[in-house]
């Protein structure tokens, strides 16, 4: 029986992007999410007594401040080198050879992939091959799987390789290949990286992304970890994925549509909260909770936005192992109020204004202002939504900020 782990995009030390500006963010806890992840992934490692460790790309997420970062990986690599574990990994597009400036020399039981061409190590004592490239450059539209050696007859063959596939949303086609491609190559199974949500792409053979090892932001809710992988007598006999991650994140949307005053909404929103947290395996909670529908109490909400997002920051505190990352309002009113109501009136043209503002979306004055802003304020995405739907919400939300600030209630 052989087992391994493979595990990819671990970004060690990943810069933190808008978490410190929030007051009371547990900016410390999240910072060293990625090493203590690694840390669970080094011990997971040791307990199961794996022959070796597969790193598919961004161990690092760019040049290294200093070598703190650096010295943290020789040390992980030293304890499993006594633990007589092998690692072998490749660099992707934040850890590409021009992104990092300087290097350290590496433990004699660790093997980093050339970038100038796809190699092979022969693992005889375990029957397997591990073939593999590192990225020379941060963006590689090369097809690198093409030029990938022939699989080692009589071997267990293993592909290491950082790519997007075909495309796969929010990031960048770098390595392009398909899955086809990569099945005709004629290995057992292909550890991926790049792509920080877990999949599955194939079974014949196995063409496995395991996703990044602990989610750093809003966008990489659930579970994290990496994929324990046995093989009995040259075939792959399980992968099975492991939980890593010691900092959970999640995206909550709360109907509002019963919400028919503060208390209810507190009551509400504290049951959503709770199981929440009881479904994060004990692990601290970042939470981001949207407010959506129909709701009696819209403008009330939205008028007095930051009130209610103190006091729903307090019932976080209150529940413990919990942090809203941050408050959506997106509830609408239970009767619309159109341009035609008020005709003649100065809420028609204001109604009319904004129904109109689609063409300023597009106007290149705003462009030019998005071009000046921090590129912090794009995390979550673009100034201007490009989707015309979400600009048509964007549109609405904007509506009925002012309705709420002008009008009482639900009232024309």
């Amino acid at each position: 029986m052989v087992t391994f782990l493979h595990a990819a995009d671990i970004h060690l030390d990943s810069p933190l992007r808008n978490l410190a500006t929030r007051e009371g963010a547990p900016v410390e806890l999240i910072r060293n999410g990625c090493r203590r992840a690694f840390d669970n992934l080094v011990q997971l490692a040791v307990d199961e007594q794996v022959d070796f460790l597969l790193l598919a790309g961004d161990l690092y997420d760019g040049a290294w401040r200093d070598f703190n970062t650096g010295l943290f990986f020789i040390d992980r690599m030293r304890r499993l080198k006594e633990a007589g574990i092998r690692v072998f990994l490749i660099s992707g597009n934040h850890d590409a050879a021009s992104r990092i400036t300087r290097t350290l020399r590496l433990p004699n039981n660790v093997v980093h992939f050339s970038s100038r061409r796809a190699e092979t190590v022969e693992l005889a004592d375990l029957n397997v091959a591990i073939h593999g490239q590192s990225y020379g450059k941060r963006a590689v539209t090369a097809n690198l799987a093409k030029d990938y050696p022939p699989p080692v007859e009589g071997m267990v063959n293993i592909g290491l390789l950082h790519t997007g596939l075909a495309g796969r949303d929010g990031h960048e086609p770098y390595a392009p290949c398909t899955a086809t491609e990569l099945a005709a190559r004629g290995y057992d199974y292909w550890a991926l990286g790049h792509v920080h949500r877990r999949e599955t792409v194939g079974q014949d053979p196995w063409i496995v992304f395991p996703g990044n090892l602990q989610g750093r932001h809003i966008r990489e809710t659930g579970p994290r970890g990496a994929m324990l992988v046995r093989v009995d007598s040259g075939v792959i006999a399980s992968v099975e994925f492991q939980e890593l991650d010691v900092v959970r994140w999640q995206l909550l949307r709360l109907d509002c549509r019963q919400i028919d005053s503060l208390d209810r909404l507190l009551d509400d929103v504290r049951a959503a909260l709770e199981e929440a947290v009881s479904k994060a395996d004990g692990r601290p909670l970042m939470l981001r909770l949207e407010l959506h529908g129909p709701c009696p109490m819209h403008r009330e909400l939205l008028r007095d936005a930051r009130y209610l997002q103190s006091e729903l920051d307090g019932l976080a505190i209150d529940i413990g192992d919990l942090w809203l990352e941050q408050v959506g309002f997106h509830t609408r009113p239970l009767r619309e109020i159109g341009a035609e109501e008020g005709e003649g009136s100065s809420l028609q043209a204001l109604l009319s204004s904004v129904d109109d503002a689609t063409d300023l979306l597009n106007s290149p004055e705003l462009l030019a202002l998005e071009k000046r802003l921090p590129g912090e304020l794009f995390w979550d995405g673009p100034f201007v939504p490009e989707d015309e739907e979400e600009r048509r919400r964007l549109l609405r939300e904007v509506r009925d900020m002012v309705l709420a600030a002008i009008l009482p209630g639900d009232q024309p």
